[in-house]
C-alpha cells in the first residue's frame, strides 16, 4: 500500500493557470515604481492597511500613488507568501500583518 502516491497533476499550477509567461510578465513590470502597493486579496485586513496607509500619506502630506494590488501572479512577483504586504517604491517592507498609520508614517520618514 503506497501512502504517499504522486499525483497526476505534478505540473498543475499552484494559481488556477495565471502564471502564463504573459501574466508573470506583467507582474515583473508592475514592481517597479514609485508609490505604495498594498498586496492582498482585498479581505478586511488588506482594506485596513490600504485605510492605514492613506491616513498616513495625508498626515504627512506625502504625493505617493497607493495601488491595491490583488492578482495572485502579481503579489507572487513580490515574494509575499503572507498577506497583507506593504510595497513602498518596489520594496517589501511589512507582510503578514496590519500595521496602524503611526507604524507606516515611521517607516516612510526612513524610507
Amino acid at each position: 500500500m503506497k501512502l504517499f502516491k504522486r499525483s497526476n497533476r505534478e505540473n498543475a499550477c499552484c494559481c488556477a493557470g495565471q502564471c502564463k509567461e504573459e501574466n508573470m510578465q506583467k507582474a515583473e513590470s508592475q514592481k517597479e515604481g514609485a508609490g505604495i502597493k498594498i498586496l492582498g486579496s482585498g479581505c478586511m485586513k488588506c482594506i485596513q492597511l490600504e485605510k492605514a496607509a492613506r491616513q498616513a500619506v495625508q498626515e504627512l502630506n506625502l504625493d505617493l500613488k497607493i495601488e491595491h494590488i490583488t492578482d495572485f501572479a502579481q503579489i507572487a512577483s513580490f515574494g509575499v507568501m503572507s498577506t497583507p504586504a506593504l510595497v513602498l517604491n518596489g520594496k517589501v517592507v511589512s507582510y503578514g500583518k496590519v500595521l496602524s498609520a503611526d507604524e507606516i508614517k515611521d517607516i516612510l520618514k526612513h524610507n
